[in-house]
């Protein structure tokens, strides 16, 4: 068995307000968009071999129901590997960060933000150059 890739998906109660972080800030584009009553139902964003989702929860609710049951609302935790966090931290400007920037004992210098949503969102970079 080989795993070829792994794509994260955010639930959330509106996709909208998560766009400027992404797009943006971060240059990922729109690869995918499908609608749900006038707004957005579901989302893939793409950076080169980068994928995002986000969908909502009325969405997934229409589509399969009982895949909702026993899941906790909540936020999901994203640690993303940048190239340069000094660029990163850059497209933040801005942003209220949720983990101030810092050297780990693991050798990554790293910072987090929030999404609209609660999301929380680790940029880091290893080794010594930014």
């Amino acid at each position: 068995m080989s795993v070829r890739k792994l794509t994260p998906v955010l639930l959330v109660p509106e996709i909208e307000p998560c766009l400027t972080l992404w797009v943006e800030r971060l240059g990922f584009e729109k690869a995918i968009e499908v609608p749900d009553d006038g707004k957005l139902g579901f989302i893939a964003l793409k950076k080169g071999p980068v994928e995002l989702m986000y969908q909502t929860y009325s969405s997934v609710e229409k589509d399969n129901p009982s895949s909702l049951a026993g899941i906790q609302r909540g936020p999901t935790f994203l640690y993303v590997e940048v190239e340069s966090i000094d660029q990163t931290l850059a497209a933040m400007k801005g942003l209220p960060l949720a983990m101030e920037m810092r050297t780990t004992f693991y050798g990554a210098k790293e910072f987090g933000v929030k999404d609209p949503a609660g999301h929380s969102i680790t940029f880091a970079q290893f080794g010594t150059q930014s």
